[in-house]
């Protein structure tokens, strides 16, 4: 069990939300890997454009990796999560994911694209997994009264350092170099997360938040990780977060070229468009996951799925018409409802399963991450490539999403009917 120290009777359970998102701020860095890309293949020689090894390029494969150690690593630590409690669990992010950075700022200076690779791709991704995860077993015992609020907040920090670093490693590019940024950000994000690992605390065994009425919400005995694993509840929620996640990280992979292709956009103008778009992608983290609280986890499901499946088929539409305005409205609707999924799971788990050891189960879901995100880039870039292949010389490129968003919208269908299947566990209540 864990050796961290008693958590003092007056504390202010509103730390805690506070301590996740010092957390969740700067591992959500790695989603603005894209400024990496330019000065980092500067420094590389590029092999052909049609060559094989192309893929194989540091900015390409580190990112992959990292995405997929995510998952991973949240997966095969949330036991070690739950024995050893957050704070040790957060300290341990900040040593793997501010390592990596310095690893990887290393292997820039050296030229050793191999180092980059197992700096930011491997060390990196592993501080990720672990950073992500950390935070919520805890968010749900702090709050078992808003669960998706909590979760929401804490997860909403995950998209905010998207956006922030977005700037920051552009404005440290310019000014010190991609290597010694690698360096800065580094000690900057190792310092800040443990910053919220020393505030951050499991509540005293027993303790409920006053006026919390138990027997009015879910009630069902903690399972285990792997006793969860046995259940289909568990792989339908798997099924669910990997489809919403698939559809929104595929439209996200093809947003500028979209915005350029539908609407004419410069490269600077759906660069700032894509900045816009993951403000909608933190804020609905929070927004869907504290309306779960009152509607329920799969009532909100069943608006995304549902919602998704219009708004993907509107979409092409709404390019082709030339509406600027609605076109907008219905990506940032999409994207608030991507991240939505992300903040909504960790309560729905802690809803079927119990609270006890949500940090495991959770992790062991987020591999639905990791598939998703090879998945939903792979769906919508190879068919509008061979959809802008086929064009005639001078042809309007308007119409080459429409394929994957329509087959990407089928997926989100198949998604309303698994979260049409999933059920209370036997004998709990349903929400």
């Amino acid at each position: 069990m864990t050796n961290e120290p008693e958590t003092r009777p007056d504390f202010n359970r509103w730390l805690i939300p506070v301590a996740a998102v010092l957390v969740q701020i700067c591992i959500g860095s790695v989603y603005a890997w894209s400024t990496f890309n330019r000065p980092i293949n500067a420094l590389f020689p590029a092999p052909p454009v049609d060559s094989f090894l192309a893929w194989f390029k540091a900015p390409y494969i580190t990112f992959s990796a990292a995405l997929v150690l995510l998952g991973l690593s949240a997966a095969f630590g949330g036991p070690w999560v739950e024995r050893n409690g957050p704070r040790t669990t957060a300290r341990v992010a900040a040593c793997f994911f501010g390592a990596g950075l310095l690893i990887g700022g290393l292997g820039l200076q050296l030229r050793l694209e191999w180092l980059v690779f197992l700096g930011m791709g491997i060390i990196g991704g592993i501080g990720c997994g672990l950073g992500y995860i950390a935070p919520v077993s805890t968010l749900v015992k702090w709050f078992p009264d808003r669960r998706g609020m909590a979760t929401g907040m804490a997860i909403m920090g995950f998209g905010a350092g998207a956006f922030l670093a977005g700037y920051l490693n552009a404005w440290l590019i310019e000014r010190i170099g991609v290597a010694n940024t690698l360096f800065a950000l580094g000690v900057i994000y190792f310092v800040i997360m443990n910053l919220g690992a020393q505030i951050i605390r499991r509540p005293a065994p027993g303790w409920k938040p006053a006026g919390w009425d138990q027997e009015s919400k879910t009630v069902v005995a903690s399972l285990t990780r792997n006793a969860a694993l046995h259940t289909y509840q568990f792989w339908l929620l798997w099924g669910i977060l990997f489809i919403n996640v698939t559809a929104g990280i595929g439209i996200l992979a093809q947003a500028s070229p979209m915005l350029q292709d539908m609407f004419g956009k410069t490269v600077l103008e759906a660069a700032a468009i894509v900045s816009v778009i993951s403000l909608f992608n933190a804020g609905g983290r929070f927004f869907w996951a504290s309306l779960s609280d009152y509607i329920g986890r799969r009532m909100t499901y069943l608006v995304f799925f549902t919602l998704g499946v219009l708004l993907f088929l509107a979409i092409p539409r709404l390019g082709a018409a030339g509406d600027w305005v609605l076109f907008q409205v219905a990506l940032y609707t999409v994207f608030t409802m991507y991240g939505g999924g992300f903040a909504t799971i960790p309560a729905f788990l802690a809803d079927m399963f119990g609270p006890n050891n949500v940090g495991a189960i959770h992790g062991a879901v987020l591999t639905a991450w990791s598939a998703a995100a090879i998945v939903g880039p792979v769906i919508i870039t190879q068919l509008s490539d061979a959809a802008r292949k086929a064009l005639a010389p001078g042809a309007s490129k308007v119409h080459i999403y429409d394929q994957p968003l329509a087959v990407l919208a089928g997926l989100l269908a198949v998604g309303v009917v698994l979260t049409l299947l999933v059920r209370p566990l036997a004998g709990a209540k349903a929400d």
